[in-house]
């Protein structure tokens, strides 16, 4: 009968096994991709892909700010919900284009 150290040890040995394959067939499938899209003359731009890490990167990507309260420094881009700053000076009488950039 197994004890519970040796079914850890085995379990621990398997999971280095499996990230090590894990690894390779990753580089494997890399270098494939690679091989094909140099015979073939293939950039990136031409597989079209939507999604993935780019498109993550470009999702939350900066506005540039609209409007800037001069007295603090704080920005607003004019999209999603006012700010309680720029909310508070309109309530006040002041004008959205006071605050323009």
């Amino acid at each position: 009968m197994s004890t519970l150290q040796h079914l850890l040890d085995q379990k621990a040995e398997l999971d280095k096994q499996i990230e090590s394959t894990r690894r390779q067939e990753r580089s494997d499938a890399i270098s494939q991709v690679r091989t094909l899209m140099d015979q073939h003359g293939l950039v990136i731009a031409d597989l079209g892909l939507r999604g993935g890490k780019a498109a993550a990167a470009r999702k939350g990507s900066k506005v540039a700010a609209k409007y800037r309260n001069n007295a603090t420094g704080e920005t607003w881009s004019g999209r999603g919900l006012q700010p309680k700053w720029l909310k508070s000076a309109l309530e006040s009488g002041r004008k959205i284009d006071d605050f323009a950039v």
